[in-house]
């Protein structure tokens, strides 16, 4: 653990721009080996808005990186932070609960607030807005949603105490996940139910990306299942029978386009009936 721990408090900046870049380009491939669903779509075309997206949200965080490490380095001087403040433990379970906590605040929490927060929702469409689903829908967000997000890990990173190293492995495996938890692939049932018993599925979070209610409003996860059991908010739905999109903006056409995605969440809608199905 701890050459992981050193690892990760110099990790290269092209290591980490590695793993974004291959983590896509491996579940892309394994997506045409293992397709969900067999989508007719030009998978470039598709993915031309996803990874523009995606682009953006990483000049975001370069650029706001320096928040990031002036809180980490705080935290740690001042020895601040929940897991600062328990008792001594072994450092492989300081790692983890620092990892567990980050992926609350940074992802559960984050996630959940902008399904609840009206404004906030609007932002977040783009990103459900998607009616074809695989691995760069991960970071499919509106330039806003990656300063919101980002601002909620910086708290996460100050309620939690969480040194430098601790927040790299975090968003380390935080890309990760989301690149395996969208992309279009097949597990077998079995495989991934057992693996929600403890992290977010690809059947699981598929479930959340269901374009009507109650399904679109559960497993906001990243990469713990353990906080949607213990808020109730998991929820299943046979991979069958998911349909991808958001009924507020069903215009498939539309949802593919740069200019009318960055202008979506100032977009007035009509609220329609909530649905079970």
């Amino acid at each position: 653990m701890d050459a992981v721990i050193s690892y990760f408090e110099t990790i290269p900046s092209l290591h980490r721009s590695a793993l974004l870049v291959g983590g896509i380009v491996f579940f892309w491939f394994l997506e045409g080996a293992l397709p969900l669903f067999r989508f007719s779509y030009k998978k470039w075309k598709h993915a031309w808005p996803n990874l523009f997206f995606t682009a953006t949200t990483v000049v975001i965080n370069v650029s706001l990186a320096f928040v990031l490490l002036k809180t980490t380095d705080w935290v740690t001087a001042h020895n601040f932070g929940i897991i600062n403040w328990l008792p001594q433990m072994p450092l492989v379970v300081y790692v983890l609960l620092g990892v567990l906590l980050l992926d609350f605040f940074g992802a559960y929490l984050a996630h959940f607030v902008e399904h609840k927060v009206p404004a906030l929702w609007k932002v977040h469409l783009v990103h459900h807005s998607d009616h074809h689903v695989d691995t760069t829908t991960g970071n499919r967000h509106h330039p806003i949603e990656s300063v919101i997000r980002f601002a909620f890990t910086v708290l996460g990173v100050f309620i939690v105490g969480t040194p430098i190293a601790i927040v790299f492995l975090y968003q380390s495996l935080s890309v990760v996940f989301t690149q395996l938890t969208h992309a279009n692939i097949k597990l077998p049932r079995t495989t991934d139910k057992l693996l929600s018993y403890i992290f977010v599925s690809p059947d699981m979070h598929k479930v959340h990306h269901h374009y009507v209610l109650p399904y679109t409003d559960s497993n906001y996860g990243n990469i713990f299942s353990i906080w949607d059991r213990i808020f109730g908010t998991y929820k299943e739905l046979d991979r069958e029978q998911i349909i991808y999109g958001v009924d507020v903006f069903p215009d498939a056409v539309a949802n593919g386009q740069i200019k009318t995605l960055l202008k979506q969440p100032f977009v007035p809608y009509q609220h329609p009936p909530n649905k079970t199905n």
